[in-house]
């Protein structure tokens, strides 16, 4: 799948696309019926479907300071586009330079002189451009000046509410993982490389794959029935993971820390995915270690019986 930058012009094979205009950090629901609409209009015009997306975040840029909010990575987006059945992702560099562009010089400079766009498939409430004065409005009738062809796709609704990335965000930090799956449509999960550890979980018997957190979203702090990929051979693997601080452990550090069931090969080193299915307990301090083992045995009875 081609992975485009909005700095570069594109190839003639990719010029007069569909292009589904959003930031689509989760991709859950909502995006995914935006993105939908633009691959089966590209599709029935014998055009190319290209998805976008903006990195960083434009709240990052605006707000650097905030705390890690992301739901998944490039790579991760890349991946769902590609399922979804677009021929190409968009990257949007957001920096002081996209920021300052008119949302006239939007639509002009960069959708329709640099990419050549056909049309663009948006969300109601999607804007872009120097202080978000751009939005579907003026892409129906500025870009339409333009021969640039839009259509906007209506919300979509899922467990009594609009489907959103701060619905998705809330269940996540509210220690709701099957209602963040639900609006997903997949599971969340942290990619990322087992570094090595203090080897803490390998001397309690129950060794861990450490992952560091990144800019992922934090979830609840806490223990949970994870899935694992190994991405290079897709070896799936269950297990139980605490995230967070381990506050049994000094210094306190902040880790997602996996434990496959019935696996005793060496990961370090490899990049792996974990998918959060169901939340167990919030992380705890025992009084002695013996009391922290039994608890980990119960949370992985748990969750075998959970991922059975």
């Amino acid at each position: 799948m081609r992975w485009l930058d909005h700095r570069e012009p594109v190839q003639e094979a990719l010029r007069g696309a569909i292009i589904a205009l959003g930031n689509f950090d989760g991709f859950h629901q909502g995006h995914q019926a935006v993105a939908g609409e633009a691959i089966r209009w590209a599709q029935s015009e014998g055009r190319p479907s290209i998805i976008a997306t903006f990195d960083p975040h434009p709240v990052r840029f605006f707000k650097p300071d905030v705390p890690p909010f992301r739901l998944t990575t490039l790579e991760q987006r890349q991946e769902l586009y590609l399922a979804a059945g677009a021929t190409a992702m968009l990257v949007f560099h957001f920096d002081a330079e996209l920021s300052g562009t008119s949302a006239e010089d939007f639509i002009t400079q960069i959708l329709i002189e640099r990419f050549g766009a056909h049309g663009v498939v948006t969300g109601g409430d999607f804007t872009f451009g120097k202080g978000a004065k751009g939005n579907v409005d003026l892409i129906k009738e500025f870009g339409g000046e333009h021969n640039l062809h839009s259509r906007v796709v209506s919300p979509v609704e899922g467990q009594g509410d609009v489907v959103s990335s701060s619905r998705v965000r809330e269940a996540l930090r509210g220690g709701k993982p099957e209602l963040a799956a639900e609006l997903l449509t997949r599971p969340f999960a942290i990619r990322g490389i087992v570094e090595h550890g203090d080897k803490n979980g390998r001397k309690l018997g129950y060794p861990t794959a450490n992952v560091a957190i990144e800019s992922y979203l934090r979830p609840k702090y806490g223990v949970y029935a994870v899935t694992g990929k190994v991405l290079a051979t897709d070896q799936v693997l269950k297990g139980a993971a605490n995230i967070g601080v381990r506050p049994q452990f000094e210094p306190p550090k902040e880790l997602l820390e996996p434990h496959f069931f019935d696996f005793s090969g060496d990961l370090y080193g490899q990049e792996i995915e974990v998918a959060f299915h169901h939340f167990l307990r919030g992380e705890a301090k025992f009084d002695s270690l013996e009391e922290l083992i039994a608890q980990m045995d119960t949370d992985c009875e748990t969750a075998r019986e959970l991922l059975a």
